[in-house]
């Protein structure tokens, strides 16, 4: 995983648990430790939490290392 996908992966896990608590608690995480929903950084906050999401939709399409390997050659007999 390159390190663009992990930053994105981490970038999606913080909008998963600000949605979490948006959702239980009707707490916007983002919008309170950056000055509210209008304010310029909490909307950068949320379009690179956009984009990492996006971003990580290819992470669902790639293939498994694991499948990809070319199998072991059998001994012949």
């Amino acid at each position: 995983m390159s390190t663009i996908q992990r930053i994105a992966l981490v970038l999606t896990i913080i909008g998963a648990i600000n949605w979490g608590l948006i959702g239980f608690f009707q707490f916007d995480l983002v919008a309170a430790i950056f000055g509210g929903q209008g304010s310029a950084l909490s909307r950068i906050i949320y379009g690179l939490v956009g984009i990492a999401g996006l971003l990580n939709l290819g992470l669902l399409f790639k293939p498994n290392e694991q499948t990809v390997r070319d199998p072991e050659p059998r001994p012949t007999r």
